[in-house]
């Protein structure tokens, strides 16, 4: 059974002040415009993508070409349905903002790179590519620190945490000043442009960069650990929503790692890595929503616990395919066809009692709730096998499915021969 928590508060006309109809409106209007913008930047990126899709891509471009504008649709789109929802929230309005960012950065790297590395000649190219040089800090600031900061109710969690937002909007000021002052062409994303705004000597823009990223890493992990402050300290509504974002959030950083590490070798590996930390990415925004708008909270420990489960038995079940081939083929001189056939029925017959045992140990750790909801049920049953009084048997049943299940409400329905219902 499956639960939601909370009702979603709708505000009509009958029921606010009209003053504040007339806000919410404008709020909502500004919303929609902001995505609006988003959308047609994004497309201009996307024309440009197409018009120049034979322009080499530079070597240290990280990931893969025109996710970036993946990035805006999904992030802005997110912003405009819970600004639609909730105007006033300011979450909503941090995954808008972070749309149009990730629209703009999209537009200015393929402008870029049709300027530089494609075949063609257009106008200002160099500027596209100095905003290119500093435009993903604030996409980094508004997702590490604002978004974990007001995450999930647009509030801070005390006043005391108001310096860590100041500091977070300083720190990503000074690393977008030393970027945009720091002299080209060696950059990774669009070596072949100058900085039309570059300075001499260079030390002191570099000096700049270094101390406002590590300011805002540092803003970042304060960020991260308000979270657990909040999940610590708040409702049981708070905590759901708060394993929402945790639950996107570790996806990014497994996938993130193995993208790193692969990022400055070519070749069809790095692409995929990439590929799966910037999908991972896309969970975020998702996440988020579903945890604003309060829809099925409950299921996030079994969608937590599913996710280890099956990445453990994969994990498990490749190293085993794995381990079974180099045996048959390296050890017992089997041909490499029949080893292959061999491991893949070996794995197919482990999959079930791997996958049944593993994921009974992980729901014991991470799904605490369904794993004594089996165990309260199995005793349950046992206890049913003796029972006689009728009374009895209902008032435990009632008790078991309460325990287990936790509805709302509960009605036990029994008929008895004489044709009287009870409840």
């Amino acid at each position: 059974m499956q639960s939601q928590v909370g009702p979603l508060h709708r505000f009509t006309a009958l029921e606010a002040p009209v003053s504040d109809v007339r806000a919410m409106r404008r709020a909502r209007g500004s919303a929609w415009l902001l995505w609006a913008v988003t959308l047609a930047v994004a497309a201009a990126g996307l024309a440009l993508l197409a018009w120049d899709w034979s322009a080499p891509v530079p070597a240290g471009l990280f990931g893969i070409r025109g996710f970036d504008g993946v990035f805006a649709v999904c992030f802005g789109g997110m912003g405009a349905l819970l600004t639609w929802r909730h105007p006033g929230h300011p979450v909503s309005w941090i995954l808008a903002a972070a749309g149009l960012v990730s629209a703009v950065n999209f537009a200015t790297i393929e402008y870029g790179l049709a300027g530089s590395a494609g075949r063609h000649h257009l106008p200002a190219a160099e500027y596209a590519g100095w905003v290119q040089q500093w435009i993903w800090v604030p996409l980094i600031a508004l997702i590490t620190v604002y978004l974990f900061l007001l995450f999930p109710d647009g509030h801070l969690p005390s006043p005391r945490w108001r310096p860590a937002g100041w500091l977070g909007g300083v720190f990503a000021i000074i690393a977008i000043a030393g970027l945009a002052f720091l002299p080209g062409p060696d950059r990774p994303n669009l070596p072949g442009l100058r900085n039309p705004l570059g300075m001499t000597p260079a030390a002191v823009p570099f000096d700049a960069v270094m101390a406002g990223l590590a300011g805002l890493l540092g803003c970042a992990v304060l960020a991260a650990w308000s979270l657990a402050v909040r999940s610590r300290r708040g409702t049981a509504v708070q905590r759901h929503q708060i394993k929402w974002l945790a639950y996107s959030g570790c996806l990014v950083a497994l996938t993130l790692v193995p993208a790193v590490a692969l990022s400055l070798t070519p070749g069809t590996p790095a692409r995929i890595a990439a590929g799966a930390a910037f999908a991972a990415v896309l969970a975020v925004p998702v996440a988020v929503a579903v945890a604003v708008l309060k829809y099925r909270l409950y299921d996030i420990d079994q969608v937590i616990s599913r996710t280890l489960g099956y990445a453990i038995v994969t994990g498990l079940l490749v190293g085993t395919y794995a381990g079974l081939v180099l045996l048959a083929t390296q050890v017992l001189g089997l041909h490499t066809p029949v080893a292959v056939a061999a491991a893949t029925l070996a794995a197919a017959a482990l999959f079930s009692p791997v996958r049944l045992r593993v994921q009974r140990m992980v729901d014991r750790r991470f799904n605490r709730a369904r794993y004594d909801a089996e165990a309260t049920v199995a005793a349950f049953a046992a206890r049913l096998k003796d029972a006689v009084d009728l009374d009895t048997i209902r008032d435990d049943m009632a008790t078991v499915v309460q325990t287990a299940l936790e509805p709302a409400h509960l009605w036990v329905w029994t008929s008895q021969r004489d044709g009287v219902d009870h409840e």
